[in-house]
């Protein structure tokens, strides 16, 4: 007899990855940052993107603004995921953008369209056994 299909993917950590996820853990959001620029950014490395140097640590605000997003209409194979859901790229107040899902939101595109630039709150969602940062609309009830 087959397993079921799992209902959502969960995150598999790597070197680099592992203090974003150590730290999600602890419902905060870090993110490496270019001790040489300054600069954030994302997704994490083992070193510099903008210079091959070293890099940090650091917390993030978790403020962050909606840039775009898609709605999935199918589960992606091997998945048993309720459709349809929204797949958003949230803007940091540090710069670097992340992909999130935007739970609470309606999967509308006229709505979402219309809350592009709106203000993101920073949310944990249990997969397995990491904590996934999320964002949801700051006024989910002002986009539905």
């Amino acid at each position: 007899m087959n397993a079921p299909a799992p209902l959502r993917a969960e995150p598999r950590p790597t070197p680099e990855t592992a203090p974003f996820w150590d730290h999600a853990a602890q419902g905060e959001l870090w993110l490496p940052r270019c001790r040489d620029t300054g600069r954030f950014f994302f997704p994490p490395r083992a070193f510099s993107p903008f210079t091959g140097g070293p890099i940090d640590w650091e917390q993030a605000s978790g403020r962050a603004t909606l840039a775009s997003f898609l709605v999935v209409h199918q589960p992606a194979p091997g998945f048993a995921e309720e459709v349809p859901y929204v797949v958003a790229l949230a803007r940091l107040e540090e710069g670097p953008h992340l992909m999130t899902n935007l739970p609470g939101a309606p999967a509308d595109p006229q709505v979402l369209r219309a809350a592009i630039g709106a203000p993101l709150e920073l949310t944990f969602e249990q997969r397995g056994d990491h904590a996934l940062p999320q964002f949801r609309l700051v006024d989910a009830g002002a986009a539905a």
